[in-house]
């Protein structure tokens, strides 16, 4: 099995640190980090991944934009992306999807619905 590089950004180490913790439940997982957008489009450049988690709220660049500029951009338009933050309200979930973003998760973040929504995403990428 091939592995698989997934890219979390969040400018909160303690949830960073989370959600990699978690994803270390996938075999052949390569987790790496960014604190907040403009880092996350540094490290889109140099380095193909399977799946992007981000914050919303972030310092430089909030994680609405980046996702948006993901989907503008012709190498990385396809993948898949997992929004997490604290706003639970609908006016973000909407904009969220709107923007691209292929799921929504609000934090207090459970384990059980992250690796749900992950497994999900990327077998949907597999069949693709």
């Amino acid at each position: 099995m091939q592995p698989r590089h997934v890219l979390v950004v969040d400018d909160s180490p303690t949830m960073r640190q989370f959600i990699v913790f978690a994803l270390k439940r996938f075999p052949n997982f390569i987790v790496d980090e960014a604190d907040n957008g403009v880092t996350a489009l540094k490290q889109l450049s140099l380095k193909k991944y399977d799946l992007l988690l981000t914050d919303v709220n972030m310092p430089m660049m909030d994680g609405l934009k980046l996702v948006g500029l993901i989907r503008n951009d012709v190498v990385n338009a396809e993948l898949p992306i997992v929004v997490i933050t604290t706003e639970g309200s609908d006016m973000t979930r909407d904009r969220a999807l709107k923007i691209g973003a292929d799921e929504f998760i609000t934090k207090p973040l459970q384990t059980a619905r992250l690796i749900e929504v992950v497994r999900r995403l990327l077998d949907r990428e597999v069949r693709r």
